[in-house]
């Protein structure tokens, strides 16, 4: 309790004012909690502050603890810094909002096994044998019209469960995402290319997402697009993530909302300006001004567009909205910077890959086993 209100009086999370007119007061109280371990055993007593009081308009009593919402991004970055910043949190952490942290010269995040061990059990799959890729480069996912039909509820369920392993595994985003397109009227072959992202994911349990200690602090984004890649209504797929030195904090991959008429159009709608432009003001809390930050993409045609001053006859149908872009690269926000296809990163959030490729972009995006 001490440490916790020695925190507060270090880091200067409040001062002192006068009590407004009319206002209750919120009091407050401590709970107090075991913190334990993937195996279940305690490794740390923690006391936490609560507010406690009454609400004199509802004229109902509330017990509330402070729990503010923070998107994953900034939890990311958060740990990106967390060794030049003094954390609250005392002793060694193993788990952080549902992530399993394991602390070998930085941080690796990862679910842990029992959440994975859970999956393969309720969705049958403990005695299937594992693959090496979550989706098959020659499966063309379609809406298989004349496919066996499969339980909604139970396909939905599976698909739910995927999406909270993103999380801290980008190498299923792509092929989730794909999966989820199917949600409204799923089938046998939806289920089966569903399962098989379960399959990979039973070979390679101890792969989580490692954040070193060094490795500089500049901010980059990569950006690519998968023209008219979806076999239903031929929209692109965009692809980005977003690094801080070497350590990956943002990613998504994403159908388009409309079809793009040429690739060029397809990369420049799927550009990652705003999250960058998010994550520049994310690094602002931490002091850190970032200018002119680089968004790498292959694609030279799409870089033009961003260049050209004069919306000429080919770009003038674009909506308006994609032109952010070339806008913030006017004002030197950012810069589009042109990157070979083969060191192009965000591939693997657009299209499905062979196992040599596959296996070449998880190592760069810092997707590691710790054993």
């Amino acid at each position: 309790m001490q440490e916790e209100l020695n925190q507060f009086e270090r880091n200067k999370v409040w001062e002192l004012v006068q009590r407004p007119t009319h206002q209750n007061v919120i009091g407050t109280k401590w709970v107090f909690r075991n913190k334990r371990n993937e195996e279940g055993s305690v490794v740390r007593n923690k006391a936490i502050l609560v507010a406690k009081g009454y609400c004199q308009e509802e004229g109902i009593d509330f017990d509330e603890t402070f729990a503010p919402v923070a998107r994953l991004e900034a939890i990311r970055i958060f740990l990106a810094y967390a060794g030049k910043f003094e954390m609250s949190m005392m002793g060694e952490s193993f788990f952080f909002l549902g992530l399993q942290v394991k602390q070998i010269e930085g941080w690796n995040l990862n679910k842990s096994n029992k959440v994975h061990g859970d999956l393969m059990k309720k969705f049958g799959m403990e005695k299937k044998s594992s693959v090496k890729i979550p989706m098959n480069t020659s499966v063309k996912m379609d809406m298989d019209a004349d496919g066996k039909v499969v339980d909604q509820t139970r396909y939905r369920a599976l698909i739910g469960s995927l999406l909270y392993l993103t999380a801290s595994r980008p190498d299923i985003t792509f092929a989730v995402g794909v999966c989820a397109r199917f949600q409204s009227a799923p089938k046998e072959s939806h289920m089966t290319a569903a399962k098989r992202i379960l399959r990979y994911l039973k070979g390679c349990q101890e792969v989580g997402l490692w954040c070193p200690k060094d490795g500089g602090f500049k901010l980059i984004g990569y950006s690519d697009s998968d023209y008219v890649g979806c076999r239903v209504d031929r929209k692109s797929t965009s692809g980005t993530c977003q690094m801080i030195g070497n350590r990956l904090v943002s990613w998504f991959s994403k159908k388009q909302n409309s079809i793009a008429t040429s690739t060029p159009k397809a990369v420049h709608r799927g550009a990652c300006c705003a999250q960058v432009l998010w994550m520049r003001q994310k690094l602002r809390d931490y002091e850190i001004e970032e200018k002119e930050i680089p968004i790498m993409c292959d694609n030279t045609s799409a870089i033009a567009i961003t260049q050209n001053h004069v919306l000429h006859s080919r770009t003038k149908h674009i909506d308006a909205r994609y032109h952010f872009i070339r806008d913030h690269v006017e004002k030197k926000d950012i810069t589009l910077e042109y990157i070979s296809t083969d060191k192009q990163i965000a591939d693997i959030f657009t299209k499905p890959l062979c196992e040599s490729r596959f296996e070449e972009l998880k190592h760069e995006l810092g997707l590691i086993e710790l054993s």
